[in-house]
C-alpha cells in the first residue's frame, strides 16, 4: 500500500508537470481568443463599472432568471464571466502551490482506485487501459460537456480536455507501471 501511495504522489507530480506544459507555457495561448489592448481596456472598464459592486464570482450575462433576461439571452450576445475584483499576478505562486496540492491529492485518488483493482487486473496493458479509459471518461464529460451545454465554442474546451486527459492519464500510467503489486493477489 505504501508503494501505491508513493506512486500516487509521483503520478500527481507528473500530472502537475503536464498541466504546467499546457497552462504555464506560451502553449496556453492556443486556448484563448484575444482582442487588442484598447478593446481589452474598454471591456475591463465595463467590467469594473458593472460587476465590482457584486464582487468576485462567475456571472451569466444576461441572466435568464427574469423575463427581460430571457429575451436578452435569446438575442445574444451572452457571456459567462469569471470575475475577480482585484486581479492577481499572471504567475500566482499561491495558486501554483494549491494546484500542486490538488494534483497530489488527485494522484493519490488515482493510486487508491488502481490499487483496488490491482488484484483482479494484473498486467500492465490491462491496467493502462483502465487508467486511460477512466481519464477519458471523466474529462470527456466534464470538459467537452461545457461547450455542448453552454454554446461557447469548442477551442478552449478542446484544449482543456487535452490537457486534463493527458495529465490524468499520465498519473494513472505512472501508478500502473511502477507502483502496483505484480501479478494476481495471493
Amino acid at each position: 500500500m505504501a508503494k501505491t501511495l508513493l506512486g500516487g504522489l509521483l503520478g500527481g507530480f507528473a500530472m502537475y508537470f503536464v498541466g504546467f506544459v499546457f497552462w504555464g507555457t506560451p502553449l496556453s495561448a492556443l486556448a484563448f481568443k484575444s482582442i487588442d489592448d484598447s478593446q481589452a481596456a474598454a471591456v475591463q472598464a465595463a467590467l469594473a463599472q458593472n460587476l465590482t459592486l457584486s464582487g468576485t464570482g462567475t456571472y451569466l450575462i444576461p441572466s435568464p432568471g427574469t423575463g427581460q433576461g430571457t429575451v436578452l439571452f435569446g438575442k445574444g450576445p451572452i457571456a459567462t464571466v469569471h470575475f475577480n475584483t482585484a486581479g492577481f499576478p499572471v504567475m500566482d505562486s499561491a495558486s501554483l502551490l494549491v494546484g500542486l496540492g490538488m494534483a497530489l491529492l488527485t494522484g493519490l485518488a488515482v493510486a487508491v482506485a488502481m490499487g483496488v483493482i490491482a488484484g483482479r487486473v494484473t498486467d500492465f496493458a490491462s491496467r493502462a487501459k483502465v487508467a486511460i479509459l477512466f481519464a477519458l471518461a471523466a474529462t470527456f464529460y466534464l470538459d467537452l460537456g461545457q461547450p455542448v451545454f453552454n454554446h461557447y465554442g469548442w477551442g478552449y474546451f478542446i484544449y482543456l480536455f487535452l490537457g486534463d486527459f493527458i495529465g490524468l492519464a499520465v498519473a494513472g500510467l505512472v501508478v500502473c507501471r511502477w507502483f502496483l503489486p505484480k501479478g494476481p493477489a495471493q
